[in-house]
């Protein structure tokens, strides 16, 4: 059995020769501050106060392998990973596998001056300077965050978006990262960072997919800044069947009267947790939707926490839940209103559908006020399905099963309606009818 601090000890093993041939001196340094976090952090338990529903005893357990270098003999990829992800929408695709970017695997579209969408490890290597100057700056509270820690320590890739001034990407990108775990079981760490200039705007996927019959952990994190005047619409999609063990943080810097919105959508998983972290500027928009419908044992945990620091912002949160089986869902929703925050209109909402007897929600919204000019709301949902209307349907002819599906599917409608992508809306409404039937 691997301790928490003997999974420490493995990671900082396998990630030790990545560690030592970045050139970069800076960047060295950044990782070696990183490093110093990990190793005077503790690993959580459920006697954490953030963890205490949330047991990563099963992650601990297990001897994962870290692939060093990338396969240059792997198979193209791009089409499974399309599979789990069917968008026919023309969009950018970047494939990382085990934590590497695959070129052979990847389609970018060629996009306007002044744009970049390329990997993390040849911005490391050719342009160190400039991603000293924006990786880490947006990430926090990430000093008592150890997932964080073990990323920026141990990283090997991940994506760059960089939107200049007064742009919109001509294509959506999708970044998947795909998890192949056929031969042994695999760890990838993976470092995003997404920046948008003033006025411009970004439509972005991350995709979490798993191969292979051993266990899988990815951990990920990205940094999302975005500038006056700009807007980013910012997935995650974990719905793959294969997925096994996920720990990713989204950390999201909206400069004054700037826009973000955040949909999250969670249907499979071993132990997946999210955590959503939002940091408003003057007269900002934030939105943030999530949908978890889960089955089996599957056991998804999505904190997020928004920190209205300044005046006249708005934010909208609306989480659903669908547990059937023996699932386990967890949502720990956080508002922080500071003093200078006078005006602000935050509204936080989970709802929950039970399925099964053995399956459970935990849920805890909070508020954290210290303005007296504010319009704030928080509220929590658990219940079965309307017996009433469930007979309403039945009486007209229509069976149990297909009335539940239909009450479900209106229940989902309200987060899964508000996607941009028309193909993506599509898939999720025929994976939500094949589920519950």
């Amino acid at each position: 059995m691997q301790s928490t601090t003997g999974l420490k000890n493995n990671v900082h093993k396998a990630f030790l020769e990545v560690f030592e041939k970045a050139q970069n001196h800076t960047l060295s340094e950044l990782r070696a501050q990183a490093q110093a976090h990990v190793n005077a952090l503790d690993l959580p338990t459920k006697r954490h106060e953030e963890w205490k529903y949330t047991s990563l005893e099963a992650v601990y357990k297990t001897d994962f392998k870290i692939q060093i270098e990338r396969n240059e003999d792997e198979a193209s990829f791009l089409e499974h990973c399309q599979k789990t992800l069917p968008i026919t929408e023309e969009a950018h695709h970047l494939v990382f596998v085990n934590g590497h970017f695959s070129p052979k695997s990847s389609l970018i579209l060629p996009e306007g001056k002044g744009i970049r969408i390329e990997p993390m490890a040849s911005v490391i290597r050719q342009d160190s300077e400039w991603l000293t100057a924006h990786l880490d700056n947006y990430t926090t509270d990430a000093e008592d965050a150890i997932f964080t820690a073990l990323n920026t320590a141990y990283f090997t890739d991940g994506a760059l978006i960089h939107v200049p001034r007064a742009t919109e990407l001509s294509y959506p990108v999708v970044l998947h990262f795909l998890s192949d775990a056929r031969a042994v079981n695999s760890l990838a760490q993976v470092r995003n960072l997404m920046i948008v200039g003033e006025n411009s705007r970004l439509k972005v996927i991350e995709n979490f997919i798993g191969i292979g019959d051993y266990k899988h952990l990815s951990n990920s994190v990205t940094e999302i800044a975005v500038a006056p005047h700009a807007h980013v619409d910012h997935y995650k999609m974990q719905i793959d069947e294969s997925l096994n063990y996920h720990v990713g943080t989204t950390y999201v810097r909206q400069a004054d009267e700037s826009s973000f919105s955040n949909t999250t959508i969670s249907l499979t998983g071993d132990i997946v947790r999210n955590d959503l972290k939002i940091k408003l500027g003057e007269r900002c928009e934030s939105y943030m939707n999530g949908l978890y419908m889960l089955k089996g044992k599957t056991h998804v945990d999505n904190h997020t926490a928004v920190d209205h620091a300044k005046p006249h912002s708005e934010s909208h949160e609306l989480y659903k839940g669908i547990l059937d089986g023996q699932s386990r869902g967890v949502f720990n929703g956080k508002i922080f209103v500071r003093q200078d925050a006078q005006k602000t209109n935050a509204f936080q909402s989970n709802r929950n559908i039970v399925l099964s007897d053995k399956a459970a929600i935990d849920t805890k919204p909070q508020l954290e006020i210290w303005a007296d000019d504010v319009k704030c709301s928080h509220g929590a949902t658990t219940g079965k399905i309307d017996t009433e209307a469930l007979f309403y349907l039945q009486s007209r002819g229509i069976s149990k099963k297909k009335a539940q599906a239909m009450m479900v599917q209106a229940f989902a409608k309200e987060v899964t309606e508000r996607i941009a992508f028309e193909s993506l809306r599509e898939f999720l409404a025929l994976q939500i009818e094949h589920r519950l039937s």
